[in-house]
């Protein structure tokens, strides 16, 4: 295998056979040591979180596949923490989507003089942000990126589009079981002309919350798979 890309928490190889392979990490994107998916750095590493994350993104990998939404999964590996996806070509330099269903995060740190922490967000609120450490992931729209020649009008309809009936899925799910999703991060490429789901729908991608109290990654995991 060929490493071709080396990520925050994951690592990626190319296969002989056209596919990609994700090799799953321990860290996690937070700061001082307290996770938050919405950093743009590594904050802390947490034993065993990288199979954790894969075993999640099985499952919802699969039940998106039940509902009929096309994503890069193949099969995983979860004794050696791997993923073989689909191949898919990234927006740019990288594109992350983050889908709001309550304010909260950086969402507040930009807006907070605007709207309080906790605020529901009717019908979720999308947006996205270039792959960019150095910059510190900085925030893009729809005009931007058409202007920028990354991606048209069209496609990032479609794309949110997805990121919001994605998000509901997942949404759903965890509140069967007591969850309520605060917000959630995806990567969408692009595949044989369309815009598809990729990277991973992990417990450390998302927050969610569980009696007012947030949901620790290596807990959600157990929440999620163990019911």
């Amino acid at each position: 295998m060929k490493k071709i890309y080396e990520g925050k928490t994951k690592d990626v190889f190319s296969l002989d056979n056209g596919n990609v392979l994700l090799k799953f990490k321990d860290d996690c994107t937070g700061k001082d040591g307290v996770f938050d998916p919405g950093e743009n750095t590594v904050g802390l590493k947490i034993d065993g979180i990288g199979k954790e994350n894969l075993k999640t993104s099985i499952y919802y990998f699969e039940l998106l596949k039940e509902a009929g939404i096309k994503t890069h999964y193949v099969n995983a590996n979860v004794d050696e923490a791997t993923m073989e996806v689909l191949p898919g070509k990234v927006f740019g330099h990288g594109l992350e989507v983050i889908c709001r269903l309550v304010a909260t995060g950086s969402f507040i740190r930009r807006y907070g003089e605007y709207i309080a922490d906790g605020t529901v967000l009717e019908g979720g609120y999308v947006e996205c942000t270039f792959k960019n450490d150095a910059k510190g992931d900085p925030l893009v729209t729809s005009e931007g990126l058409a202007a920028l020649g990354i991606m048209s009008p069209e496609l990032f309809e479609s794309m949110k589009a997805q990121t919001l009936k994605i998000t509901k899925i997942v949404a759903d799910d965890l509140k069967s079981i007591g969850l309520d999703l605060w917000d959630i991060k995806f990567e969408f490429g692009y595949n044989n002309g369309e815009v598809i789901l990729i990277d991973e729908i992990a417990s450390g991608n998302m927050r969610v919350y569980k009696d007012g109290v947030i949901v620790s990654p290596v807990e959600l995991t157990k929440l999620i798979l163990n019911r």
